[in-house]
């Protein structure tokens, strides 16, 4: 796949969840953006991968490339925080709220992790400090 077909499927997806917020469009952007490069809360650079399964669809792991030792997010965290910014938005009114900090949206195992993801789909905003921190992504996109 070339980097400009890559970054088309990623725009497209996103648009896609823009349009269709739901947990399908959000596994699809899941899969768009395996290997992109995302900031956590304090800057530090990660990415993920899924792997195939058995029956040759992804499995719902995202395995977090930060370090030598690979952490594993779940779906199902990914699901709660989803639910928890649906929670925030009804509540707010706000389309994209501004969450101040990765507990905010939960005690989820892998938060730090979730937010930057979210951040970068469009779901949530996060304030200015934070943001100078978690933009500015190196991969080619």
């Amino acid at each position: 796949m070339t980097a400009l077909t890559e970054k088309q499927n990623r725009e497209q997806a996103l648009a896609n969840l823009q349009s269709q917020p739901g947990e399908d469009t959000l596994w699809q952007c899941i899969i768009a953006f395996q290997q992109y490069e995302f900031k956590t809360y304090s800057g530090l650079s990660f990415s993920y991968q899924l792997k195939l399964g058995k029956n040759g669809n992804y499995t719902k792991e995202l395995f977090i490339d930060r370090r030598e030792n690979s952490k594993s997010l779940s779906w199902s965290s990914i699901r709660l925080a989803f639910k928890k910014v649906a929670e925030i938005k009804s509540s707010t009114g706000e389309k994209m709220p501004t969450i101040g900090r990765p507990k905010a949206l939960g005690d989820i195992r892998g938060v730090t992790y979730i937010y930057a993801i979210f951040f970068r789909f469009g779901l949530i905003e996060v304030p200015d400090n934070v943001k100078e921190k978690m933009e500015g992504n190196t991969s080619s996109e």
